[in-house]
């Protein structure tokens, strides 16, 4: 059915003479709605009008400038003013601001209501020109999947006799030699290749990406707000040893290994900052797989009152951090998010006074104004030797990437007692469970009691998008056997409740946008130290803390649920339900 557009287009064009007779103008009509186009795209493939006649009759009706979108070169930043699917729907592109006033190209520019909706998302004054709505909808996909389009074209060109050939001798040759200039020449369609997914990657904000080869495609997934994604399109099947290849390149690792696993990293300047890569290929069925971890420093928040802690766990961690002495253990699982509040710890006991020193496996990010040493097994340089030495330096503040093993726990809990701050990291589900395992690593279990002053357990979460969230009513009941007490749902209700969009939204991938901590803390007090010193169990050392008021991981979850923040799914899904269910 042709759309109010469509009959109004067709009005002017009759009152300039351009389409005849009235019925004339009716049966093109009916032609564009059989053929499931838009009026001016028919005019125009059927060559009874040229798009300018078409754009020029719309301009003298209208009072607007007229324009021609096919040699405009769109700005991104401008462009992406207005999300896609609200660019599709109002069929608009973003042209230019100049200060509080909007350039927008439009096609029909009698649509109040778009107008009226676009003027309140920018928040700007809507200054429109005109064109065709086909051509429009031709440039929102050259406007908004620039970079998409480029690695088609990259593919294209590798598809070429050329590149073909090239791709072939690569694969026929690569068991005995390697022609290293198409994986080092920056102006070899691979290099770009490469460059492109990186870049890709760094604009959606993905922590990681995962290059996958299957026996018939190559899977090209990014990690984006803790969740992998696949992105399209990927590299051809037959691309996959040169985009390998290029990786190791960069790395600095061995082209020629193909049989074992590889590690490796690289740095890469990009809009004026600096980015840190670390690389893991795994050898698998069909050839290699490569995971990119992406170190982006300037987008580290080292605040602890940014990362999204419960006011009690946050006055936990700040009460230990601020101690002359003593051990904070973060205990998670990897991706968890312990880095960033280790390092967040560290920010916080900073002063000029303090000799502050970390040792790592790798180092993540670099701080300004701390010592830090990166672990090298094959050197020689274990935790236990490095933190031997870094203890003859006298320190204030050690930080140790991971206690591993016994004798790197036995030097951290000796280093504690005798008047350090030391932060390190665990492999525990929970906070109490992380008592019992140093003893396991045959530490005494005085020594735990008498060296702990804190230990936390981490977890991310997912936030739903607020842009698109549902709101859902679940009864009282199913909240409390999910993890909240009676008070919680009295201080924040049950009208907040919401899931996530499965469909999603511009802002968002299906229905979530960032991510933010569940903190679970476990001071040491003197309830929980007589636990642990007489052989309590973890969950006797768990009831206690209960008792002393511990929010489980659990119970921050659903906190954040009841104030509107994640789902319930996310957060059953990423923590362990509650044993205890007193003062429910």
């Amino acid at each position: 059915m042709a759309t109010a557009w469509d009959r109004r287009l067709r009005d002017t064009l009759l009152k300039r003479g351009l389409l005849g007779t009235l019925e004339d103008a009716n049966e093109h009509l009916t032609k564009a709605d059989s053929t499931k186009r838009s009026l001016s795209e028919h005019l125009i493939a059927s060559g009874i009008l040229k798009e300018e006649e078409i754009v020029g009759s719309i301009c003298i009706e209208s009072g607007l400038t007229p324009i021609l979108l096919d040699h405009v070169k769109f700005e991104k930043d401008l462009v992406n003013l207005l999300p896609q699917p609200m660019a599709e729907s109002y069929n608009v592109l973003v042209l230019s601001k100049i200060g509080d006033f909007l350039t927008l190209v439009v096609s029909d520019p009698y649509n109040l209501v778009a107008l009226d909706d676009l003027k309140k998302f920018t928040g700007s004054e809507i200054i429109q020109v005109v064109t065709t709505d086909f051509s429009i909808k031709k440039n929102i996909i050259r406007a908004y999947r620039a970079e998409e389009q480029k690695m088609e074209e990259f593919y294209r060109e590798l598809e070429g006799d050329d590149a073909t050939n090239r791709l072939e001798t690569i694969e026929e040759a690569e068991e005995e030699e390697f022609d290293i200039s198409q994986v080092t020449d920056e102006e070899s369609p691979v290099v770009k290749l490469v460059n492109l997914i990186v870049v890709n990657a760094l604009k959606r904000g993905a922590s990681d990406i995962h290059i996958e080869p299957f026996e018939k495609y190559v899977r090209l997934r990014y990690r984006v707000d803790g969740a992998c994604a696949e992105v399209e399109p990927a590299p051809p099947k037959k691309m996959q040893n040169a985009v390998l290849s290029r990786i190791k390149v960069m790395s600095e690792l061995d082209i020629a290994e193909k049989r074992k696993p590889q590690d490796g990293k690289f740095r890469i300047k990009y809009e004026g900052r600096e980015i840190d890569f670390r690389v893991s290929i795994l050898p698998v069925v069909h050839g290699e797989k490569a995971v990119l971890r992406i170190l982006d420093s300037s987008s580290l928040t080292l605040n602890l009152d940014s990362l999204g802690f419960e006011p009690k766990a946050l006055t936990d961690f700040r009460n230990a951090c601020n101690s002359a002495y003593g051990m904070v253990l973060v205990t998670g699982p990897t991706g968890s998010g312990k880095s960033t509040t280790l390092y967040s710890a560290i920010r916080e006991v900073m002063n000029i006074e303090d000799n502050i020193v970390t040792v790592e496996d790798p180092v993540e990010y670099q701080l300004e104004g701390v010592n830090q040493v990166p672990v090298n097994p094959k050197r020689g340089l274990t935790f236990a030797g490095a933190l031997r030495s870094i203890l003859r330096q006298d320190p204030d503040t050690v930080m140790i990437g991971e206690i591993r093993d016994q004798e790197t726990a036995e030097i951290a809990v000796k280093a504690a007692l005798t008047g350090h701050l030391v932060f390190s990291t665990l492999h525990t589900n929970d906070a109490p469970s992380s008592i019992t395992r140093l003893i396991d690593m045959g530490i005494d279990s005085f020594m735990v009691g008498s060296s702990v002053l804190l230990i936390c357990a981490q977890r991310l979460g997912r936030k739903v998008c607020k842009h698109c969230r549902e709101k859902i009513v679940v009864p009282p009941e199913k909240l409390r056997s999910l993890g909240c007490f009676q008070v919680d749902l009295d201080q924040f209700g049950v009208d907040n409740v919401f899931r996530p969009n499965p469909s999603g939204c511009a802002r968002c991938t299906k229905g979530y946008k960032g991510r933010f901590a569940l903190l679970e803390t476990l001071p040491m007090t003197e309830a929980v130290r007589r636990i642990v010193v007489s052989g309590g169990s973890a969950m006797d050392i768990k009831q206690a803390a209960l008792n002393e008021g511990m929010i489980t991981l659990r119970r921050v979850g659903m906190l954040n649920v009841l104030k509107g923040i994640a789902s319930i799914e996310n957060i059953t899904a990423n923590t362990l339900g509650d044993e205890e269910k007193a003062n429910v």
